[in-house]
């Protein structure tokens, strides 16, 4: 069943977040208009809208499977879930301005090493212990996928990209580190507190956009000019939408996987989705991998592996001492 429930989640986030990652760069690459003058630029805005259909399709799920969204909820959690969801807010911001002063190698080892800054967070700042195979699989994994994605050909236009600088490692050093107090946190919250993915993911959506709301208030010009954007270039509003809907999808299998996995599982899942496109791709377009490349993926199913074996093992213990507790009290 646990297999299973896996299989669903990885299938779920990939096939989401693939058609996300299209539909993101059909926004932010296609012009708009009759005279294809129209570039939407306004990606705040994008994601506010974003965080409040999320929070609205959450609210729907609740609502058809017969759950409210107070259940179980308290002051406290609130108050943890409000800071939660501003972390996660002001995290993309530096991502998105560190890639303006990094090269294409660092940002593919940002991109890959996202395991290290969860592990770490989870320790520093709950006392979190993992047992020591989890560090060899994120090692495993963590070099595998990082290796993997260096060792792809690279376009002319991604070898033209800005070098690195100091503050630009300042940014993505940053961003990774938010991103770990982000998914440590979430583990902590279904940890402590009696609480359903679609509860958190609803209640973090939602404080995510009105955090979001409250800056483009702010920064009035920003949002005045995306609604004019809309109104004048209507056709982007169903991309939007499209774009939206699809990520609020995804995040249901995302905080699915949380409730149930764990911030490692979600991150491993989504930091191996490259890969295993790519290999996908090879079998259905019969593209090839260079050797270094399959050492690669070896290092990652060797990490995945290790994981399922040991949980394997563990799941035969647990029942065997389950029919001997049975038997005793007999």
């Amino acid at each position: 069943m646990t297999l299973f429930k896996i299989g669903i989640s990885v299938i779920g986030i990939y096939a989401c977040f693939l058609t996300w990652g299209v539909l993101q760069e059909r926004i932010s690459t296609t012009p708009y208009g009759e005279k294809k003058d129209g570039r939407f630029r306004y990606f705040i805005f994008l994601n506010m809208i974003q965080s409040l259909l999320a929070s609205t399709v959450a609210f729907s799920c609740l609502t058809i499977t017969g759950k409210t969204i107070i259940e179980n909820i308290n002051l406290s959690l609130i108050k943890s879930l409000i800071q939660v969801a501003f972390v996660g807010t002001i995290g993309p911001p530096f991502g998105y301005e560190s890639l303006k002063h990094i090269d294409y190698p660092t940002i593919i080892l940002g991109k890959s090493c996202k395991l290290v800054p969860v592990m770490m967070m989870n320790v520093i700042l709950y006392r979190k212990k993992f047992p020591f195979y989890k560090y060899i699989v994120v090692f495993l994994v963590t070099v595998g996928v990082s290796a993997f994605m260096l060792l792809q050909p690279i376009s002319e236009k991604k070898k033209n990209m800005a070098s690195n600088s100091l503050y630009g490692i300042m940014l993505l050093s940053t961003n990774l580190l938010i991103d770990g107090i982000t998914n440590s946190t979430q583990d902590q919250i279904f940890h402590k507190f009696k609480i359903t993915g679609l509860q958190m993911m609803f209640f973090m959506n939602l404080f995510s956009g009105a955090f979001t709301f409250s800056y483009l208030l702010l920064n009035y010009p920003e949002l005045n000019n995306a609604i004019e954007f809309c109104g004048k270039y209507p056709e982007v509003i169903k991309d939007i939408l499209l774009f939206s809907l699809c990520g609020a999808v995804g995040q249901c299998f995302i905080f699915f996987t949380l409730q149930n996995f764990g911030s490692l599982v979600v991150v491993t899942i989504t930091v191996t989705r490259k890969l295993f496109t790519m290999l996908i791709s090879i079998f259905w377009f019969d593209h090839h991998l260079s050797i270094g490349q399959w050492f690669a993926v070896a290092l990652v199913f060797s990490g995945i592996g290790l994981e399922s074996y040991i949980k394997k093992l563990d799941n035969s213990k647990n029942k065997l001492d389950k029919i001997h507790d049975s038997e005793k009290k007999k």
